[in-house]
């Protein structure tokens, strides 16, 4: 979203597999110990505001710059639907599936297969409706933007996007975008950096079983 409304910004990593996301200065601005969050040093009335969650930043980002999120109410309504739907649905059931076919040890067959199926579902509901339209809500969206990066890892997800003819169509229209593009390169160094098991081992105790913090 960033790179589509040519706004200026800087990345501050967050490395999660060692705990940054716990440090008290970042809870301060995703108290859900989560990334991604932002900081917009010209918030409303001009003060620095920040925003966690996602959907809640691509929201704001639309209402402030007035792209990619209609002003008209039936039309922001449809995209309102779609970015819920990815919170709601296909991010949570593709990280599950994540988990469980890579992080998971030993592997939990039935708890694989459900989730596994389940993102085979909600792929199957994004063929439909893309089979009206070139994008989810209409013309391209915060929504579109949203589904797009859950799409990417499809083989993580035990998937085969072939098998979607609306959804693979949608899913390289997305990729074409040149901001999409600048904007996945982004990081890309630390993404492909290897991590070594010792680093694998600390990720996982940090990651996994996590409990509420008193």
């Amino acid at each position: 979203m960033l790179e589509e409304c040519r706004l200026p910004y800087v990345v501050r990593p967050v490395n999660i597999g060692a705990g940054d996301q716990f440090k008290p200065s970042f809870l301060k601005i995703s108290p859900n110990n989560r990334i991604p969050a932002l900081i917009d040093p010209a918030g409303p009335g001009g003060r620095p505001i920040s925003i966690f969650e996602s959907g809640a930043i691509l929201q704001y980002l639309g209402n402030k710059t007035g792209k990619f999120y209609p002003k008209q109410w039936r039309r922001r309504v449809k995209v309102d639907e779609w970015l819920h739907w990815q919170m709601g649905n296909l991010g949570p059931m593709a990280g599950q599936a994540h988990h469980f076919l890579y992080y998971k040890k030993p592997k939990v067959k039935y708890a694989a297969e459900r989730y596994m199926n389940e993102v085979n579902r909600l792929y199957g509901v994004m063929n439909r409706q893309l089979g009206t339209g070139r994008y989810l809500a209409g013309a391209y969206s915060i929504a579109d933007m949203a589904c797009w990066g859950w799409v990417l890892p499809w083989k993580m997800q035990g998937q085969n996007l072939a098998e979607f003819k609306h959804l693979k169509a949608w899913f390289d229209r997305v990729s074409a975008r040149p901001a999409v593009q600048r904007g996945f390169n982004v990081g890309i160094e630390w993404r492909q950096r290897k991590v070594t098991k010792q680093e694998e081992a600390k990720a996982r105790k940090i990651l996994f079983g996590q409990r509420a913090r008193k």
